[in-house]
């Protein structure tokens, strides 16, 4: 008997608990506020400034690849990497004795052309010589010819004698003709020995040149940047293929950035464009700069053309030149070159800007689908949500640019209105026109934190 008495009792007890749970969760749930809980944000008037982010290298606006223009070894290397230089200072020099033999060769050659030139030379005076010698043996010939001619008439001479002195005028008047010839010869030949000594002026002017070029000097005044060789190896010159990079030269006190802009971006940005620009060799620091040149076609078309994979993603080199007066503290404090070229960076260009407009955070804005009319396809419209007592109602609004955190309404709303800004969730699916809505109280802001 006393059993049963105690499982009545056990009973009765796990039934007034039960009955206690169930009116606590009724009495939870009817004290709990109705609608979606909230947070808003009034429309105020801001400045907003649209920046394109991008990343990318440092380098020198100047500099210059060095190459030997001739073939050789490396007898003499003057610089290393990092060592300043001016205009016309000696870098290096390829073993010159091959283009001194050469030089040696053509200034001999070219003194054998001159000697020939005198030699045709001499050779025109001497056929004047005996053009004029033969001008008077005719002179003469043509005297006793002309008297023979008196006596043959008066049969003092034989008809013999007369051809004798006729035929050794025609002889002189032919000679005559070849030393005439013979001089034209000479001349033509003293020119051809003439444009012969040009030549091989010409061909020793380049051979000089080639020696000369064995001589390697600095095209301008800078830094050795990059070192590529060591003293005695050989290298390739240029005449003959692309010739092997020695070193580079560039002109470190002039610094620019070079980043990637998406082809979504370029059309934003503009020559002289203020840029903020943060290197990663220096940490919690802004320098600025302005926009110097951007790319008309992409940095990823190849040598055959464009790439047609759309996949592929498209970038614009954009070249940003670094203030040096952003940059003049770490001058004076004895970094003569605060910037070395491949220093990783990245940048914030700023493209326009928009003074005391309606503005809105970005997440209060979202996108509800317009309701079909006829057969027109329903498309998409941008809305903001306002908070009327505790009812959403829908507001259509068209946006202008935006910052990382504020986007400009050029119509919809107006200044003071209160909007809904969260939670996104509900911003951008659960809230329909005339929802019931509450504000978020600050126990249920700590529990989503």
């Amino acid at each position: 008997m006393a059993k049963k008495n105690r499982r009545k009792y056990w009973l009765l007890g796990l039934l007034l608990l039960l009955i206690i749970a169930i009116a606590a969760v009724y009495f939870k749930n009817k004290n709990k506020p109705k609608g979606i809980a909230i947070t808003t944000e009034e429309v105020v008037k801001r400045t907003i400034i649209e920046k394109v982010s991008a990343s990318g290298k440092v380098f020198p606006e100047t500099e210059i690849k060095i190459s030997s223009d001739v073939s050789g070894e490396i007898v003499e290397l003057y610089v290393e990497e990092g060592d300043s230089v001016v205009i016309g200072q000696v870098l290096a020099k390829i073993d010159p004795e091959a283009f001194k033999s050469a030089v040696d060769r053509g200034r001999a050659t070219v003194n054998n052309s001159k000697a020939q030139v005198a030699l045709s030379k001499s050779q025109i005076q001497s056929n004047i010589a005996q053009k004029e010698q033969i001008i008077a043996q005719l002179q003469n010939a043509k005297n006793i010819h002309n008297r023979n001619e008196k006596l043959l008439q008066d049969g003092v001479i034989s008809p013999q004698d007369f051809e004798q002195s006729e035929s050794n005028l025609q002889a002189l008047q032919a000679n005559l003709r070849a030393a005439e010839a013979s001089i034209q010869s000479a001349e033509q030949s003293a020119e051809g020995a003439e444009y012969s000594v040009q030549s091989a002026e010409a061909s020793l002017k380049e051979l000089q040149t080639n020696l000369n070029r064995t001589t390697i000097k600095a095209p301008a005044t800078g830094v050795v940047s990059s070192l590529s060789v060591e003293q005695g190896e050989r290298v390739v010159g240029t005449i003959q293929m692309t010739g092997t990079e020695m070193m580079r030269i560039a002109n470190l006190s002039a610094m620019e950035v070079q980043v990637d802009v998406s082809e979504n971006d370029i059309l934003r940005v503009s020559l002289g464009d203020s840029v903020d620009i943060e290197v990663d060799a220096y940490l919690d620091k802004i320098f600025r700069g302005t926009i110097t040149e951007i790319a008309n076609s992409a940095s990823n078309i190849t040598t055959a053309g464009m790439s047609l994979n759309s996949d592929q993603v498209t970038n614009f080199i954009v070249k940003i030149r670094i203030d040096p007066r952003s940059y003049q503290d770490l001058v004076r404090k004895g970094i003569e070159f605060p910037f070395r070229p491949g220093m990783s960076a990245s940048v914030d260009i700023y493209t326009h800007k928009e003074d005391n407009v309606l503005t809105v955070p970005i997440q209060a804005v979202t996108t509800r689908e317009e309701e079909a009319v006829d057969d027109r396809d329903a498309e998409l419209l941008e809305v903001v949500f306002l908070m009327e007592a505790d009812t959403a109602r829908m507001v259509e609004v068209t946006t202008g640019i935006q910052d990382d955190d504020y986007i400009i309404i050029n119509s919809g709303l107006e200044e003071g209105q209160e909007i809904i800004t969260g939670p996104y969730t509900a911003v951008s699916k659960s809230i329909e026109q005339g929802s019931e809505v509450r504000i978020k109280e600050e126990k249920e802001n700590k529990e989503d934190e």
